[in-house]
């Protein structure tokens, strides 16, 4: 693991709608670790929903929570970490999660994620506002190498959440097991 055997954890970064709380959950439990979902320890850390987050302080505050919830979660092991889509963006997120795990970056087509992310609750995402299409296109553009520095990658696209979760599974170090 590269002199980071004692920081063993999975951490799944990707696009929203790439499927990285499922995959987590399976993953832990196949493992047999714990799963933690960044976005739901923001909730409770912050004592309130990510809308309203976003409605009441703004993206920037939110990035804040996201960076020290990361960090607090990522001070645990044996743990596999679904993060926020945007948890990417600051490179001290991506220093700390690879310092503290192994990183899987999930992908999917647009056609995959819109699909997703449109049957989600309505409001649950505020990045999408408005038109969603035109703001996935715009994100994707955006965040176009966001996950590049994950240690592995996994196409979602046509893969069910378990087919995802045994791909991550035989891609992990072999010193692990």
């Amino acid at each position: 693991m590269n002199g980071r055997e004692a920081s063993r954890n999975i951490v799944v970064v990707g696009f929203m709608g790439t499927g990285k709380s499922t995959v987590s959950r399976l993953l832990s439990e196949h493992l047999g670790w714990d799963s933690k979902d960044t976005d739901e320890e923001i909730v409770k850390a912050a004592g309130k929903a990510i809308p309203r987050i976003f409605e009441e302080d703004g993206e920037s505050a939110f990035r804040d929570w996201e960076s020290r919830v990361l960090q607090g979660v990522l001070s645990r092991e044996r743990q596999v970490v679904a993060t926020g889509g945007g948890a990417v963006l600051r490179e001290g997120n991506r220093e700390e999660m690879l310092r503290r795990g192994w990183v899987v970056a999930l992908t999917a087509d647009k056609a995959s994620l819109l699909r997703r992310v449109t049957g989600a609750e309505a409001g649950a995402r505020p990045l999408l506002a408005g038109d969603a299409e035109e703001r996935i296109t715009a994100l994707l553009e955006s965040r176009r190498h966001a996950y590049d520095f994950a240690n592995a990658t996994v196409d979602t696209s046509d893969r069910t959440p378990a087919e995802v979760a045994e791909a991550v599974v035989r891609g992990l170090p072999p010193e692990w097991f």
